[in-house]
């Protein structure tokens, strides 16, 4: 593994070098096969990870400038992006509600509620797993969910009455639809997960167009309920079949669990009151908040909700919810990943390189527009199963944007499409965080998790392509066949 990482580290700048020698094709500007070559270099290192992708995504810093492609100031302004500090005023957020332990309270209060039959257990597991994962990071929901998940196992696996091996199947389904419903309850909001941020910056950057927190929860919202009940059937009666039903011992484990949690701090609540009064901002402001504050966005929400938290005072005398000690804890590559995506989207607009890619696809005009949905949505399911999602979704974005513009459809449609396909990869380990934290458990083997993730694929590749194509036209308001004046005059 160490000498194939090393081909790659040496295989992305020689590639770069090469094309360059090789001069620009005649029907293409200079500056676009500049940042072509440098898309290719990047793309090669995020695919292969042979430096950290964070670290990647700097590359455009300095090879976009020193090739007279995108000036300097132009590209280090997209690692400035508003939606970076929408994300960053979430993770204030997140970080607040994990050093109280909120987030384990919340989790613990759905599960007990549902219920403790096996199956009942993990659809309480995927419903608190998904209602967190909306809000914070998947990574931080399925690591938290994680120990929760092992000490019910144990329990079930302690207990003398416990049919023999139903803990190891258990145990799978249990660890699986933790992963699972991380990723799918990301979907549901603006904030969830990465590629959504990087879509809604994206319109924004080439567009002007803003994509409310609320406009896209219309849309994400059914489509995390829908995939959360068929993942959870799927789970629950297909992949595994349990023998024992009840589970012994599992209402026991969790009232220990909650009260080893003990009364709710005031720290606790406070976080909760600023959780749910930014919830409330981020869902009504496009129809109530704006009325009073109109320059008001999600990103003013978010570094309000954030900056609160260092303001603020607990219980202690003098102290605060969060100090920067704690923030410095905000995954600030994923935050540097976000600026290389936007600097690759800037530059494949001003160098004219999205135009070159939109008048090469002539031979997608004959397709009809479901199948064309479907294609986008299956090729982006399977080669996030490899590569990171927001690495996809920030490569693909300015590629398939100009495509539209050349059949004369709504950019929306497969753009929306390559977002939400992005979050939909069950099969490997690599494929997410959420896997890889799960893999990590011990129940788990990679043939399991691709014998049961490759049917959740395939189910999601209808459903989302069901949803894009009859939905997201109706919720959004627009026809799906005309590339509206809206995106042309924004444009321009």
């Amino acid at each position: 593994m160490k000498i194939n990482k090393n081909i790659f580290l040496l295989l992305g700048p020689l590639v770069f070098v090469c094309m360059q020698l090789l001069g620009t094709p005649e029907n293409m500007p200079e500056p676009a096969y500049d940042v072509l070559c440098a898309t290719i270099w990047i793309a090669l290192w995020w695919i292969t990870e042979v430096v950290p992708i964070a670290v990647t995504a700097l590359l455009p810093i300095i090879l976009f400038p020193l090739m007279g492609a995108v000036d300097i100031s132009t590209t280090t302004a997209s690692y400035g992006h508003k939606y970076i500090f929408l994300y960053m005023g979430g993770f204030m957020l997140a970080i607040a509600i994990e050093k109280w332990n909120l987030h384990k309270r919340m989790a613990l209060h759905i599960i007990k509620l549902i219920g403790t039959n096996v199956n009942n257990i993990i659809l309480g597991f995927m419903i608190a797993t998904a209602f967190l994962s909306m809000w914070i990071s998947n990574t931080a929901t399925s690591v938290m969910m994680l120990p929760i998940g092992m000490s019910i196992v144990s329990q079930l696996k302690d207990n003398p009455s416990t049919v023999e091996d139903e803990n190891k199947t258990f145990g799978k389904a249990l660890m699986l639809s933790i992963a699972y419903s991380a990723s799918i309850g990301g979907i549901a909001t603006l904030i969830g997960t990465p590629p959504n941020l990087v879509f809604a910056g994206y319109v924004q950057e080439i567009y002007g167009i803003e994509i409310s927190f609320f406009q896209w929860l219309k849309f994400g919202l059914p489509i995390a309920v829908g995939l959360l009940i068929i993942g959870w059937y799927y789970l629950t009666h297909i992949a595994f079949k349990f023998k024992q039903k009840s589970f012994p011992g599992g209402k026991q484990e969790i009232n220990r669990l909650v009260e080893e949690l003990g009364p709710m701090k005031p720290e606790e609540k406070t976080v909760l009151i600023i959780f749910v009064i930014t919830a409330f901002c981020w869902i009504s402001r496009s129809f109530i908040l704006t009325r009073f504050l109109p320059g008001i966005d999600d990103t003013i929400i978010a570094m309000v909700a954030g900056i609160s938290l260092f303001i603020i005072g607990s219980s202690g005398k003098g102290k605060r919810l969060i100090y920067w000690e704690d923030a410095v804890k905000m995954p600030w590559g994923i935050i540097l990943l976000f600026g290389g995506g936007m600097a690759l989207a800037s530059g494949f607009e001003i160098t004219g390189l999205a135009a070159w890619f939109g008048q090469q696809m002539t031979l997608l005009q004959t397709l009809p527009l479901i199948l064309l949905v479907f294609i986008v949505i299956f090729c982006v399911n399977f080669i996030t199963e490899l590569t990171s999602n927001l690495a996809t979704t920030a490569m693909l974005l300015p590629i398939l944007a100009p495509i539209a513009l050349k059949l004369d459809l709504n950019p929306y449609m497969l753009l929306v499409a390559t977002t939400v396909a992005a979050s939909c990869a069950f099969m490997l380990p690599v494929a997410t965080p959420p896997n890889a934290v799960v893999f990590g458990s011990g129940y788990l083997r990679i043939p399991d998790m691709v014998k049961a993730g490759v049917w959740m694929n395939i189910i999601s590749i209808l459903i989302l392509s069901a949803m894009v194509y009859f939905m997201l036209p109706l919720i959004w308001g627009f026809d799906p066949l005309e590339f509206s004046q809206q995106f042309v005059t924004a444009k321009h």
